[in-house]
């Protein structure tokens, strides 16, 4: 392997793993998301010659830090030089602070300690702020802090990429324009922020559990993060109940990981897989937090998504699940948050519950109400109730649709596994 290939592979995972830490930090210096985003861009792109010139940096995130924080420092300086010589042609704005612009000169180098985790979560809170629509707070969070591709980001909120890419451009032009603070909200401003704080954490995890794209199954960096960032705000944020239902969520939901694929790679479904592999120091954890969460008050979406979890985790088989409970859960649930993909999520249990057949009109009304038009599993869920009520033909049809609509290849070779067999089974 020649050392071009490895500073190119370096600077990819250092791009998967570490964008969010290099953009937080670079934020901090630069007050704006655009300048910021651009300066980060280059630092990586100025890192493949660099690395592969130099060697690969024991640290990549504080060599990458370190050059994007320059590029801003060299911007500003830039900016106010020219400020300086046009005074009566520009607006008067706020004085650049000399000092933060000086702390970081070619002979400083930037620390493990300087990339943290209250980072990236001061960041999330920034592009959480009020003032930003919920849809554009977590496209912009999922783009920026969680270095999801746009497509990916509108695979993740069920909308076109053109859309996506519009919804991010304004987000970025409203935190400009309205000079929102790059900072962790004061005590009295959590309330206006948390409910978009929880969501990105758990559709970034969603995006870890299972990739909107790519090869494999899972992104395991996204998932690892999604929980360090949920325990970081539990820390921040130890008594509140949903934060500790949104951390056993996550917890259960992992606890998974290691049985969600055979030997060869392919996905198994929750009723095929060995559940003496599931991590049940994970689980164990995940209760007391229900237990906690449960004790402290009325339970929220998050905290109902963590019991409804958890009973499919105690249950000795996936046949003994207890599944007139978890539909009475999402009742509760869908109460709180009418949600589509809620109540496609409750037609499963309602299938093994009263039946295929009543599950399949639920899920055939969600489908004329069209806001799951994007969404894969609405077909592939239709699939299956199809397929178990006999109707092959119509089975291998909802089958295709859902291969039609999914970007994750292991899924893809499910699906495509599924209606094989439907084909076969018609011949």
């Amino acid at each position: 392997m020649t050392a071009a290939t490895d500073a190119r592979r370096a600077v990819a995972d250092a791009h998967r793993c570490e964008w969010a830490f290099v953009l937080a930090a670079t934020v901090r210096v630069a007050r704006d998301l655009d300048l910021a985003e651009e300066c980060v861009q280059e630092a990586y792109a100025a890192a493949v010659s660099a690395w592969e010139r130099d060697g690969i940096p024991g640290n990549p995130a504080a060599w990458l830090t370190t050059a994007a924080k320059r590029r801003a420092m060299d911007a500003i300086r830039r900016e106010r030089t020219l400020r300086s010589k046009l005074p009566l042609l520009v607006e008067p704005e706020e004085a650049v602070d000399e000092l933060a612009l000086d702390e970081l000169d070619e002979k400083d180098a930037v620390d493990a300690e300087d990339v943290v985790p209250d980072e990236r979560l001061r960041l999330i809170f920034t592009c959480c702020h009020p003032a930003l629509a919920q849809e554009a707070q977590l496209a912009l969070t999922l783009r920026l802090v969680c270095g999801l591709p746009t497509p990916d980001v509108a695979r993740a909120l069920l909308v076109s990429e053109q859309t996506m890419a519009a919804r991010i451009t304004r987000a970025k032009k409203k935190i400009s324009a309205a000079r929102i603070p790059y900072r962790l909200p004061r005590p009295a401003e959590l309330p206006d922020r948390l409910t978009a704080v929880l969501g990105v954490l758990h559709l970034l995890f969603t995006a870890g559990h299972t990739a909107p794209s790519g090869p494999k199954l899972m992104r395991t960096d996204l998932a690892d993060r999604a929980l360090h960032l949920a325990r970081t705000l539990r820390d921040l944020m130890p008594d509140e109940p949903e934060v500790r239902g949104l951390l056993a969520l996550l917890l259960v939901t992992d606890a998974r990981r290691a049985a969600r694929t055979g030997a060869d790679g392919r996905l198994l479904r929750l009723e095929e897989q060995d559940r003496s592999l599931w991590d049940h120091t994970a689980l164990a954890e995940a209760h007391g937090l229900i237990g906690a969460g449960l004790r402290g008050g009325r339970a929220g979406r998050y905290l109902l998504q963590a019991v409804i979890a958890s009973l499919y985790a105690q249950a000795p088989t996936y046949e003994e699940t207890d599944w007139p409970q978890i539909v009475a859960l999402y009742d509760r649930l869908l109460s709180l948050w009418p949600s589509p993909v809620v109540a496609l999520n409750r037609t499963v249990p309602v299938s093994m519950a009263h039946g295929p057949a009543i599950a399949l009109a639920q899920v055939e009304a969600l489908e004329q109400d069209g806001r799951l038009a994007r969404y894969q599993y609405l077909p592939a869920i239709k699939a299956d109730l199809l397929q178990r009520l006999g109707r092959t033909d119509e089975a291998a049809a909802a089958y295709r649709q859902a291969v039609k609509l999914t970007g994750n290849e292991a899924e893809r070779t499910f699906l495509t596994g599924r209606l094989a067999d439907q084909v076969t089974s018609t011949t």
